[in-house]
């Protein structure tokens, strides 16, 4: 009498299995959440890029004065045009925050810094310093003489990260 052999995978095998799986998971992680963090600030300095852009040439086309507000409490712009229903609000992406607005206010404990864009003006010396969970630093700041929004990774220390907002 010949028994057949029964087929499938035992206990130990499919341990091995999820162990195996669990471990590749766990080895994976943090480079994909440090990746996430990476492209969320990105998107942030993006945003904002963006958003001075818009604000600069609204100032010009339209020639009307434009109110961009940076709120360190609300982690967000606002921007308010001279035409009614012009008012935006643009929060920062989560992991994403408004470190410090800059230049730093003489007075300091500035939590939140209007900037009026006027048609035909200088570009205003205006900054923000971001901070993401992972501790990168980005910088967009308009510059001054070509009115271009810029993107700079601060040097090393130059923000101690327990400064005061």
């Amino acid at each position: 009498m010949s028994r057949s052999r029964q087929r499938g995978v035992t206990l130990v095998e499919m341990i091995v299995v999820v162990a195996l799986v669990a471990l590749a998971a766990a080895i994976s992680f943090p480079a994909v959440t440090s990746g996430i963090d990476s492209l969320r600030m990105r998107q942030a300095c993006d945003t904002i890029v963006s958003v001075l852009n818009q604000c600069l040439q609204r100032a010009d086309r339209q020639q009307t004065p434009v109110e961009l507000t940076l709120s360190l409490r609300d982690n967000a712009l606002y921007v308010r045009g001279a035409g009614p229903g012009v008012e935006k609000r643009i929060p920062m992406p989560d992991g994403v925050t408004i470190a410090a607005i800059l230049p730093p206010s003489p007075i300091g404990g500035e939590a939140m810094r209007h900037v009026l864009l006027v048609p035909g003006a200088a570009a205003p010396r205006v900054g923000v310093l971001l901070v993401n969970r992972k501790g990168q630093r980005r910088i967009v700041s308009v510059n001054p003489i070509t009115g271009a929004p810029v993107v700079e990774t601060p040097p090393p220390g130059a923000f101690p990260l327990g400064a005061p907002r």
